[in-house]
């Protein structure tokens, strides 16, 4: 396809479109949007500068020899450039986001009043301790409310996300066998259930990782964690609910045949918002869990900057939580930053961070923990919950449902690509859905199920969003089953049409290189 002096790609129709194209490539109000490089020029700037003063160069012969090879453009080109690009990417605020390998709900208003509030805002990592009293203040209260609907012993606030609490936790169960003298634990169990971030940072930190088989229900097979229990087992780490959207039955036989065996148990906790105001995971016998603070209370990922993740410990693991910690000592809030004795952080791993967490999703976390209360957090696992069992019952007749006669599923549902026609996949499915105006749910995750279709649509949304994205999947699914060849070629009305996604991923394209151009008068106007 060649691109015409003013930028202009005219395109040709896909299998499935509508005949002729346009000469813009623009389709009704979805306007096409060459890169910024193809409208803006390296030669020019949209901003006039005045001559730098000559003076003798302080960089010690690490000037720059050529010029950086940015576009210039006005500021109305650089502002409808963006405004542009900004309408091909799919968002919560426009409609359902069924990802079921991440939480992507609606997130409050109030919340982000709250977060952008001057004095948690505009809060320097180096503000003196008695000038960030408000903050110190949330921090505090906000790990109270942690502990509480954990049922856990005390929280470590300053891990930046979920797999940044995993490496807390594990570090943490690391120094309680060390101080033990029982260096020679050197492995942790994973189910094939757990989230795929468990293996990793369990052998970052220095452990072997071992698998544990999964039942046909979906569960962890506990007999098979029982057998393989010893003396060089330093623990396990689960997730529950797991990946395959299962509550799992045999939690607390879990954690207390790892315990006999002098292990630990860590729980991921990214998928607590199925269970919160229903399930304490501190009476389940757990020992340490992570909590997303941006799946759970608010400010899906995307939404807002930095995730958050702080790590809930049992009373075994609490003197080895990382440093610093909120605590209030008298009228004053003070951060801890040293061991202290007693039963808080008395041997402390160290620290995770230079600073102590995320202020942003500290504010918003409490601000949705208080707006709700007690019952509107028990309602957001039910109405997950629910939800995601509506969808399950509603496509097991079209797709296969692995784990569909397992009973209820929790906050997501899963289907398979078992059943559909030779040369059909889920990928087809995925991409048809984008043609109906919906982001695709997660894709071939978790690997236990082959092809798999991970669909969370959280609490926030409706009966009818629901209906609507029902009908949506199930004409999708019912067109591949049906061998319909279009779906193979979709998405069709999309800003891009189906890429090699693989390619992509191989040999990604990631500078610009200016393609050779003939004389004005030669460039055809052609697709």
């Amino acid at each position: 396809m060649t691109i015409n002096q003013s930028g202009w790609r005219p395109t040709t129709p896909q299998a499935g479109e509508a005949s002729g194209a346009t000469f813009t490539g623009n389709r009704a109000l979805m306007l096409e949007e060459p890169l910024i490089f193809e409208i803006g020029s390296t030669e020019t700037t949209g901003v006039d500068f005045a001559e730098a003063p000559s003076g003798k160069s302080r960089l010690g012969g690490l000037e720059r020899s050529k010029t950086i090879g940015l576009p210039g453009l006005s500021e109305p080109e650089a502002v409808r450039h963006y405004t542009r690009l900004s309408r091909q990417n799919y968002a919560i605020d426009l409609g359902l986001f069924p990802l079921g390998s991440c939480t992507m709900k609606h997130n409050p208003r109030l919340n982000e009043r709250m977060a952008r509030l001057p004095g948690f805002a505009d809060l320097h990592p180096l503000t003196p301790v008695d000038a960030c009293q408000g903050a110190f203040e949330v921090i505090h209260q906000l790990a109270h409310w942690l502990v509480t609907l954990t049922g856990m012993h005390s929280v470590a606030m300053s891990p930046k996300a979920g797999a940044h609490g995993e490496l807390c936790g594990v570090l943490a169960i690391r120094a309680a066998l060390d101080a033990k003298g029982e260096q020679g634990r050197k492995v942790l169990l994973v189910p094939e259930s757990a989230h795929g971030t468990n293996p990793a940072t369990a052998a970052f930190a220095g452990f072997s990782v071992e698998d544990i088989p999964a039942t046909e229900a979906g569960r962890v097979n506990l007999e098979a964690l029982k057998a393989r229990l010893g003396p060089d087992v330093a623990g396990v780490m689960i997730t529950n609910p797991n990946t395959c959207g299962l509550f799992e039955p045999d939690m607390r036989a879990i954690s207390d045949a790892v315990h006999a065996a002098g292990g630990y148990v860590y729980c991921d906790g990214a998928n607590f918002n199925a269970i919160v105001g229903r399930v304490r995971p501190g009476d389940l016998g757990i020992d340490a869990m992570h909590i997303n603070l941006h799946k759970t209370f608010s400010t899906p990922h995307g939404g807002g900057g930095p995730g958050s993740g702080p790590v809930v410990f049992s009373e075994a693991l609490t003197p080895y939580a990382p440093l610093p910690f909120v605590e209030k000592q008298g009228d004053q809030f003070v951060l801890v930053e040293e061991e202290t004795a007693g039963e808080h952080h008395a041997s402390s791993f160290g620290r995770m961070v230079a600073f102590h967490g995320q202020m942003g999703m500290f504010t918003r976390a409490l601000t949705y923990i208080l707006s709700h209360g007690a019952d509107g957090l028990r309602q957001v696992a039910e109405d997950s919950v629910l939800n995601a069992n509506y969808i399950l019952r509603s496509m097991e007749d079209v797709l296969d449902a692995p784990f569909a006669k397992s009973g209820p599923c929790m906050h997501e549902a899963i289907f398979s690509d078992r059943g559909l026609p030779e040369g059909f996949s889920t990928i087809d499915v995925a991409k048809g859905l984008i043609d109906e105006g919906f982001h695709p749910m997660t894709v071939y995750f978790p690997l236990v199920v082959h092809g798999a279709m991970l669909v969370e649509p959280t609490e926030t949304e409706s009966k009818a969003t629901l209906d609507q994205f029902i009908h949506a999947f199930r004409f999708v699914a019912e067109k591949a089953k049906g061998g319909d060849l279009a779906i193979k070629t979709a998405p069709h009305y999309a800003p891009r049409r189906r890429l090699d996604e693989t390619l992509a991923a191989r040999k990604p394209v990631l500078v610009y290189k200016e393609p050779e151009r003939a004389q004005a008068a030669e460039v055809p106007l052609r697709s």
